[in-house]
């Protein structure tokens, strides 16, 4: 028990160290916040350990990071390497989903820790944006030196049985000691004679002094408001515009305004002037809350791009992501006309686009890439006026009237895969937060665009190969009426495991099978092929169905024995009116007659094929009536969450008429009719069989 309290309290010293390490580094290099990261057992996650001059609610969202994430600590301890971020637009440009998530203006230094040449954490450090445009070599030495010595902290504790861990929640350090005096009375009393109000919270947003006029604009007491956090004292200030503008006086160190309505209307006016204990507030009565219910165009940006961040991860084509690029950003950013350009064997071709006319789009698709074009290289371009783009590019076209332009290129991987155009028709300045955002969204546009790219063509890859893999046309056999569909599932799935043929065995002899096959990737399409032709190959040398099916199945044990597939194999004999069935592991089919509803053939199904290369297979004998229709499916067909299969076999049996003399392919239509089957999540495939053989 000693020695185990013993380690406690020597991992409780090992972690203050570490914390006495951080805030002597971020004193020493000037930086308003700071955190250190500890790599977990696995390697494969990053935890903060400490921090300090963040809030903890914005600590919290940070205080783990997969080491694969496109995010800066990340990046730095995986390639091992300091990163500097000089600001915003650089963040933008480099890690775009780090810039959505934390929109705000800072400098930033990432650098792994390392511990007996392996790297085992790292540490991040912050500074107001335009402060500090490079680092000194002061600052790089106390990060250097900083490293250094948490790496040996963490070796020696290590080597000590107590190590440095990370707990549950990264520990929140109070920027600097404590001060000795307490001036709050004193500084109390200067403010109460000011007739606006004024508030003092510490990094976490707890009120540390409120003045009496402050009070007032609240409609609180001073003591129920002392302690607390401000916005758990006034849910009203949980408002998204007036966090946001507190993040950003915390985390760049800005000083920010905003106006929000308080409970009964009243509006109220907040500028914010951060310091490195927290956040002083000065209150004002407003006449009214401004634009938008007083957000400031860049807050309604930065909730625009989180919600097409989340729309795009569903785009599935390019005039999908134009779009809701269009709808996101186009009313935000006063945007008339936007276009994905690519370029293909040297001419500029347009992937997709919103707002050019047909003839601006036939002009600029396929024109030569010739001479300097804005829309190349790898960083943003801005043109504020024709002049500016007829300059920079002479060769430029002028569609539609515009008058100001953004090319914002697309890169994934390193590489450049397009770009992005914004046209507006008017002269337009941009600003430093609008070139950010707008940088950090062609991020966005660019992982989107490109699997577009790779959907649009495995899609017509998987279009080819189902088109090869199932039947063009289905034989014709002498007293046999077919119709077949093939519908694919509603989401989308590219290539589907059901199929079906029919092979044309004699005179008034027909063989009928229809399967589905698990999965639904080009292996399974491969299989479907592979069981369609050996179903063909055994039918054709006059094998009964019981044994057609136990021939494929061996084939498929040996081929695919992680592949399972159902199966319905059906022999016709339409002079005598019969048929002969064997299944493995399908639903039945469904015997529809002109005098009544349809009924559900009893079958004596064996197992899936591939499961066991010893399965046999029953053969069920059925009479089949002149007239009469025999329906085979998948169970894409009958399937819904919560109903039980066999009350869905019954119910498509108790509406399965078809009527005397009417074609067949009416009544797949019917079948297969996208109000009949709403949203499936499977494939689904429908062969109907007629005996029109009259009797003998």
């Amino acid at each position: 028990m000693l020695e185990e309290r013993g380690h406690r309290r020597g991992a409780a010293n090992e972690s203050s160290r570490l914390d006495g390490l951080l805030t002597e580094a971020v004193t020493g290099a000037g930086a308003h916040i700071g955190a250190a990261y500890l790599l977990d057992e696995g390697g494969q996650v990053l935890q903060m350990a400490a921090v300090t001059g963040l809030p903890a609610p914005i600590a919290r969202a940070w205080s783990r990071v997969r080491t694969g994430d496109p995010i800066p600590i990340a990046v730095a301890v995986r390639e091992q390497r300091l990163i500097w971020i000089t600001g915003r637009e650089q963040l933008a440009r480099e890690f775009p989903e780090a810039a959505l998530t934390l929109p705000y203006h800072f400098a930033a230094a990432l650098s792994p820790v390392c511990a007996d040449g392996r790297v085992c954490g790292g540490i991040m450090m912050l500074w107001p944006a335009g402060r500090t445009r490079e680092l000194t070599e002061r600052q790089h030495a106390v990060i250097e030196r900083a490293c250094d010595e948490i790496g040996r902290l963490i070796n020696g504790s290590l080597r000590a049985g107590r190590p440095v861990t990370a707990g549950p929640l990264p520990r929140i350090l109070p920027p600097r000691p404590p001060d000795q005096a307490d001036p709050r009375l004193v500084a109390l009393d200067c403010l109460n004679r000011l007739p606006e109000g004024h508030c003092a919270l510490n990094t976490d947003g707890h009120v540390t002094l409120l003045s009496a006029p402050a009070a007032d604009l609240f409609g609180r007491s001073p003591t129920d408001l002392i302690g607390e956090r401000l916005w758990d004292a006034l849910p009203w200030l949980r408002d998204p515009t007036f966090q946001d503008a507190y993040r950003a006086a915390i985390v760049g160190r800005e000083t920010t305004d905003v106006t929000t309505r308080a409970p009964g209307g009243r509006a109220l006016s907040f500028r914010m002037f951060p310091g490195p204990s927290g956040v002083t507030l000065r209150i004002t009565a407003a006449m009214d809350v401004r634009a938008s219910g007083g957000r400031p165009p860049r807050v309604i940006a930065v909730h625009e791009m989180l919600q097409l961040a989340a729309a795009l991860a569903r785009a599935v084509t390019a005039q999908e992501v134009i779009d809701l690029v269009a709808d996101h950003v186009m009313p935000v950013y006063d945007v008339q006309a936007l276009a994905i350009l690519t370029s293909v064997g040297g001419r500029k071709r347009v992937a997709a686009s919103r707002g050019f006319s047909r003839r601006a789009v036939e002009e600029f698709d396929g024109r030569p890439e010739v001479g300097p074009t804005p829309s190349g290289g790898d960083r943003p371009a801005f043109f504020s006026t024709w002049e500016e783009l007829h300059e920079a590019s002479p060769d430029a076209l002028r569609s539609d009237g515009m008058c100001a332009w953004a090319f914002l290129p697309l890169i994934t991987s390193g590489r450049p895969i397009g770009s992005c155009v914004l046209a507006y028709d008017r002269p337009r300045s941009f600003g430093t937060d609008e070139r950010a955002t707008l940088t950090a969204l062609a991020g966005l546009i660019a992982q989107a665009f490109e699997r577009a790219r790779l959907y649009d063509v495995k899609h017509q890859l998987a279009q080819c190969l189902q088109a090869r893999l199932l039947p063009h046309t289905l034989p014709r056999v002498t007293g046999l009426e077919v119709a077949a569909r093939y519908v694919p599932a509603t989401p989308g799935m590219d290539i589907g495991g059901d199929f079906y043929d029919l092979i044309r065995l004699g005179d008034h002899m027909a063989a009928a099978v229809i399967g589905d096959v698990q999965g639904h990737d080009v292996t399974a399409a491969a299989l479907m092929g592979q069981v369609r032709t050996a179903v063909r190959a055994h039918a054709t040398a006059g094998a009964d169905p019981g044994e057609v099916l136990a021939h494929t199945n061996r084939l498929l044990t040996e081929l695919s024995p992680d592949r399972f597939t159902s199966c319905l194999y059906v022999c016709l004999d339409l002079a005598a009116h019969t048929v002969h069935l064997a299944s493995a592991g399908h639903p039945p089919p469904v015997l529809g007659r002109p005098d009544g509803p349809g009924e559900v053939a009893d079958t004596t199904p064996g197992l899936l094929l591939g499961v066991d290369p010893e399965a046999t297979y029953a053969t069920t004998p059925l009479p089949m009536p002149p007239g009469s229709v025999l329906l085979l499916y998948t169970d894409g067909l009958i399937e819904e969450p919560g109903v039980d299969l066999g009350d869905s076999m019954a119910a498509l049996a108790a509406r399965f008429r078809p009527e005397p003399g009417l074609p067949l392919h009416g009544l797949a239509d019917a079948l297969t009719d996208p109000a009949a089957i709403e949203q499936r999540p499977d494939d689904i495939a429908v062969l109907l069989l007629r005996n029109s053989c009259e009797p003998g």
